[in-house]
């Protein structure tokens, strides 16, 4: 009889906590922290892995801490899909931190005054972790406060002005993002009684038919500020690029997921059914639109990836919309890619910043000859993203413009086209990216010579001509001899890079995955059931399903 692995789920938001506070008893040891860290990691890592794989064929599990039963006790619910998010973005945040440890010993910041990244690092993936695992609102209220509170930390590190402004805007819509949702939970505990998401899928369906969709609106307004989708995402191309490209990294590939993971929870668990459907539809299509213009518009890279990230939303939210089996299927596979690919995009934008000292497109060029992988590890998330076969992005669109067809109404089949239309601009806007940054001559260049770092850093000259730059080494912000293509840095990219192309080739098992997970969220009372019933005795049996 095999272990029920889902049953350690707590540990997930458990051994980052812990992680996090041996941190803080090592402070100025950067190098002890970096250890203890990428420990606490692999073992979360290695977890999800198990947990996964338990629930890959059983259905929803529940975990009941400290064995109150539901609704009165916290529970926590493991499902396919959010047994999937736990491992993706445990993956990423991995990568994330190698690649920032890379960048600390290149730039010899080993036993450097800022100790507290590591620990901040491993609160937020304990939040988004238990965000993800949340059986109840208040309890999701609570992980989206914890990775709030630590990302506020990570943008503004550093402590430049433009940071600080940038936090100051972020700080200040998700403090109204929160407030809102609070404001929700409270409407939805004084209407019912309860805020277990079980309890709540049986009770709401007997309030009025008024007093559903202001609760439905309201939930869905907060947690579409936090998803970055359109009219509410005019504060992300403003706050994400400013900071440090393992933290912008992170913040793009997993905090807007986790707002999308909320509506999916939102319209299939609490509100199910097909009234706000229209609604969604065309928000789905401005977000695309209105974010890939956006992109196009931008001369920096970072923030025409912040743009694209955008966009991508509405593809995410077009699936909601759908809300066949089929649709959602291809949406959690395609939360799960673009959490990989924009991930890696951004950590390449950081290579990029360090290798050519800029991320603006008029001031690059050459970079190809110089870096040869760094246009590799460019071009493969950038054709992923652009959903140019046979690559995971194709595979995910495809899914969701099948199934738009196959219900076949009239805006479904214009946000097909927009779609459509979108992919295509989007490949436009990274192809453009790589014409300038990679093929152009760099003679063309505003700044020629990207080679020589011409350009200031921190509004110091660095040395152009001595021969540690031309192999790899610069002055940078008046420290000496930094290394400009870090091994760790490039490995974690390429590590990254490598699983989004995996994504294509495992795009079957993962489909599978993801037909399982769609299966539980079209059927609602396979999550209510294993929420309660008797503590051991959680879940769907395979043949149920």
């Amino acid at each position: 009889m095999s272990y029920d692995f889902a049953q350690l789920a707590p540990l997930a938001v458990v051994i980052p906590f812990l992680g996090a506070a041996m941190n803080l008893l090592i402070v100025h040891r950067n190098r002890l922290q970096r250890f203890v860290t990428i420990g606490a990691m692999s073992a979360t890592l290695a977890l999800n892995v198990l947990i996964m794989i338990t629930v890959w064929n059983q259905g929803p599990q529940a975990v009941h801490l400290g064995e109150w039963a539901a609704p009165f006790g916290i529970v926590m619910v493991v499902d396919q899909l959010s047994a999937l998010m736990l491992v993706v973005s445990v993956v990423v945040s991995l990568a994330v931190l190698i690649y920032a440890a890379g960048e600390g010993v290149a730039d010899g910041d080993d036993e450097g005054p800022i100790s507290i990244f590591y620990p901040t690092f491993l609160i937020l993936v304990a939040g988004v972790s238990n965000a993800f695992l949340a059986g109840d609102l208040f309890n999701l209220y609570v992980g989206f406060e914890i990775l709030l509170t630590a990302s506020y930390v990570l943008l503004t590190m550093g402590g430049t002005v433009q940071r600080i402004r940038a936090g100051v805007t972020y700080v200040v819509v998700s403090v109204i993002s929160s407030v809102l949702f609070l404001i929700s939970i409270s409407m939805i505990y004084g209407a019912t009684g309860t805020v277990n998401m079980a309890d709540l899928s049986v009770k709401l369906a007997d309030l009025p038919q008024g007093t559903q969709m202001q609760l439905h609106l309201m939930l869905l307004i907060a947690f579409g500020v936090k998803a970055a989708v359109f009219p509410l995402s005019f504060w992300l191309p403003d706050s994400y690029p400013t900071a440090s490209a393992p933290v912008t990294a992170v913040f793009a590939g997993l905090l807007t997921k986790v707002g999308v993971y909320s509506i999916i929870r939102t319209e299939t668990l609490l509100f199910p059914g097909t009234q706000i459907n229209g609604l969604l539809m065309w928000v789905a299509l401005l977000t695309m639109v209105v974010g890939i213009l956006g992109a196009l518009a931008q001369i920096d890279i970072k923030r025409m990836l912040s743009f694209t990230l955008i966009s991508h939303i509405g593809y995410m939210i077009f699936g909601i919309a759908v809300g066949t089996e089929e649709a959602l299927a291809a949406v959690v596979y395609y939360i799960a890619h673009h959490i990989v690919i924009q991930t890696s995009l951004f950590l390449v934008a950081g290579l990029i910043e360090r290798r050519g000292g800029s991320t603006n497109v008029d001031r690059l060029a050459g970079m190809l000859k110089i870096s040869p992988l760094l246009g590799i590890l460019y071009m493969i998330p950038a054709l992923n993203l652009g959903g140019i076969p046979p690559f995971s992005g194709f595979l995910g669109k495809v899914g969701l413009l099948e199934a738009a067809v196959s219900r076949g109404t009239g805006l479904d089949y214009l946000l097909v086209g927009v779609s459509v239309f979108v992919s295509l601009l989007t490949l436009l806007a990274l192809v453009r990216v790589w014409i300038r940054v990679f093929l152009r001559s760099v003679d063309d260049a505003e700044y020629p010579d990207p080679v020589l770092r011409s350009t200031t850093v921190d509004g110091k000259q660095p040395r152009t001509s001595g021969p540690a730059e031309r192999a790899g080494s610069s002055t940078f912000a008046g420290r000496g001899a930094v290394l400009l293509m870090p091994s760790f840095m490039v490995g974690a990219t390429t590590a990254l890079v490598a699983v989004g192309v995996a994504l294509t080739v495992f795009a079957g098992p993962l489909f599978d995955l993801a037909d399982n997970a769609s299966q539980n969220l079209i059927h609602p009372d396979r999550y209510i059931d294993a929420v309660f019933a008797p503590a051991g005795q959680g879940g769907v049996s395979e043949e149920a399903q």
